[in-house]
């Protein structure tokens, strides 16, 4: 489990089993407050896009600023599929399990399907498509209107001309976003979501297509000259991405009774980017501990009012400082030397 190999995946789920533990052990004795109980699920669904995005980034190499618009895309085909079950008398567990599911197979097929233009470009042009995509997708969510009733699904765009019979319910509703949501989302799930998410990532990474896609980030010449499907593997780090997008998507849209598409606008994505870069390109554990402390930091400084988010970005400076800072790498390298050699002498003595 602690070989250099695995050493990386067994601690990021010790950090993530650790912290549930705590955290429903502070909820049952009643030592979290609602704000914090009320952050657990969003930060579930943020850690899950940031892994995916981590993935694209820091391992594939790729910049993309349309993250935000796979979760867009998983959230609103998640409010779709669980108005389509609730009408068939389907709650619960189920309903949130098949919107995951749902959600993530739609991002991945979106995402699938915009890959074939968008990897033949690179560096800023890429940003630039992946980010126009994520505006577009937004545009587009923000002007569709979705009811159902008896008779089944009725879609409207820009002008909302849906007539609902008796008992009938409208699912989006254009600029005012999902209404009347079902919130089946829970923190548990949100947990075994970040679970399955590392595993998946960690499971590719350690593969022979990891392999190939870090060989293609590192030297593209070099990897094509060696059989390296270039366009495939990015193709299969920017699916994965976008399909666990989706399913944070999916997490996140069933945890409010209502939300609007602007939710996952290009303010998002640079979100999400930041988690990964303060977190450290290609550092799952590092990605965690960001992105948990990021999305709760500006709710803990609310009471501050107009200086919160004055703090929020002094914070967001300081951090990025420390963690470019030569100096401090240096030594963090060397007290981990030390930490290694005194274990090791430690462990011959024993012998």
């Amino acid at each position: 489990m602690f070989s250099p190999k695995r050493r990386g995946r067994t601690v990021s789920l010790l950090i993530v089993i650790l912290a549930y533990v705590i955290l429903q052990a502070m909820i049952m004795s009643g030592n979290l407050s609602r704000l914090l109980i009320s952050l657990l699920v969003p930060v579930c669904a943020y850690i899950v896009a940031a892994l995916g995005l981590n993935l694209n980034v820091g391992f594939s190499g790729e910049l993309n600023l349309g993250q935000a618009g796979f979760m867009s895309i998983g959230a609103f085909t998640s409010v779709i599929l669980a108005g389509i079950l609730n009408a068939n008398g389907i709650t619960g567990i189920p309903v949130l399990i098949l919107c995951i599911l749902a959600g993530a197979a739609m991002a991945a097929a979106v995402g699938w399907l915009i890959s074939v233009p968008v990897l033949k470009l690179q560096g800023d042009y890429l940003a630039i498509v992946t980010l126009a995509f994520g505006q577009i997708i937004m545009s587009l969510i923000n002007n569709l209107y979705c009811g159902i009733d008896s008779k089944g699904l009725h879609f409207a765009f820009v002008t909302n001309t849906i007539e609902l019979a008796e008992g009938g319910k409208m699912l989006i509703s254009g600029p005012m976003g999902a209404t009347g949501v079902s919130t089946v989302s829970t923190f548990t799930a949100g947990f075994i979501l970040v679970v399955l998410t590392l595993l998946i990532v960690y499971n590719l990474i350690d593969s022979r297509s990891g392999r190939a896609i870090t060989a293609a980030r590192d030297n593209r010449i070099a990897a094509e000259s060696i059989g390296i499907s270039i366009s495939r593997t990015k193709t299969l780090a920017f699916v994965i991405s976008s399909c666990l997008g989706g399913a944070a998507g999916a997490l996140y849209a069933l945890n409010y009774s209502s939300f609007v598409a602007t939710k996952f606008d290009f303010n998002s994505s640079i979100l999400l980017l930041v988690y990964v870069v303060l977190g450290g390109l290609g550092n799952m554990s590092g990605t965690i501990i960001s992105t948990a402390v990021l999305v709760v930091l500006p709710e803990m400084l609310r009471f501050l009012q107009n200086y919160r988010m004055l703090i929020y970005a002094v914070v967001l400076i300081v951090i990025m400082l420390v963690s470019n800072n030569e100096f401090l790498k240096t030594k963090a390298e060397q007290l981990k030397k030390k930490l290694s050699a005194n274990r090791k002498k430690g462990a011959a003595e024993n012998v």
